[in-house]
């Protein structure tokens, strides 16, 4: 589980603490990335941060469903 995110960014910090919260729930290790430092990131992510991944592949942007990420990290 990862999260792209950036200095801020508010919809980031939301995100961040509720797949903080998510993760916590289900012992699922997590890890947030900064993409502001990253040009290529930044071209590709930047105006859909905050952007979520489960398994390596996009899974949410702007907002995060707390159902559908549960769903997702049990699956």
């Amino acid at each position: 589980m990862v999260v792209y995110s950036k200095p801020g960014c508010h919809l980031c910090e939301d995100a961040v603490a509720l797949v903080g919260q998510v993760c916590a729930d289900l012992g699922v290790t997590w890890r947030e990335v900064d993409i502001s430092g990253d040009a290529e990131l930044m071209h590709v992510y930047g105006e859909q941060i905050p952007v979520t991944f489960v398994d390596g592949r996009q899974h949410d942007f702007w907002r995060v469903d707390p159902t559908r990420l549960r769903t997702a990290l049990t699956a």
